[in-house]
């Protein structure tokens, strides 16, 4: 029996690693400030990578959308697999030439991760799909920000977060 609302917990688990960082930012400080010698220089460092993680898991946090769409989301050794019933696929990190997010026919935002001729497309709901945050941390000059920003008000038109320019030799 829980003594939170279903509500309640999934708000605390959309932010759990801001949370964490949190505890630990009020740990480094009680430590700096209540400490002697060795143990104030001791909290300092863990006040900072304390707001390290804060200010990750608040990006986490805004990244993450709803949940219970189709299909499944497994990121392993730079490879994106996607699993469903109806057009599921796989698309490795390197591959990867564009990143987009679009709406779908219902309205509801969608991962394209293209790989030169083929699109992988994931909805933003599907399970997992919070690991695509790790996938484009890893590349570079990711617009991170209009990521999140199409994943919470999907766009008209699809809005591209990353981009690699192809070079034929």
């Amino acid at each position: 029996m829980s003594f939170l609302r279903p509500e309640a917990v999934a708000g605390l688990s959309r932010w759990r690693e801001a949370l964490i960082g949190g505890v630990v930012i009020a740990i480094g400080l009680w430590w700096a400030l209540t400490g002697l010698g060795l143990v104030v220089w001791l909290g300092a460092l863990v006040a900072v990578v304390g707001a390290a993680l804060l200010w990750s898991g608040v990006q986490r946090g805004r990244f993450r959308t709803a949940s219970g769409g189709l299909g499944v989301v497994e990121v392993t050794e730079r490879q994106v697999t996607y699993l469903s019933p109806v057009g599921g696929g796989v698309a490795s990190v390197e591959a990867l030439t564009q990143v987009d997010i679009a709406r779908d026919r219902a309205g509801a935002a969608i991962w394209r991760l293209m790989t030169g001729t083929e699109v992988l497309t994931i909805p933003a709901a599907a399970e997992g799909a919070g690991a695509l945050f790790d996938v484009l941390t890893q590349l570079p000059r990711a617009d991170m920000e209009a990521a999140i920003r199409a994943l919470h008000a999907p766009p008209a038109q699809a809005v591209t977060v990353w981009g690699h320019r192809v070079r034929l030799n």
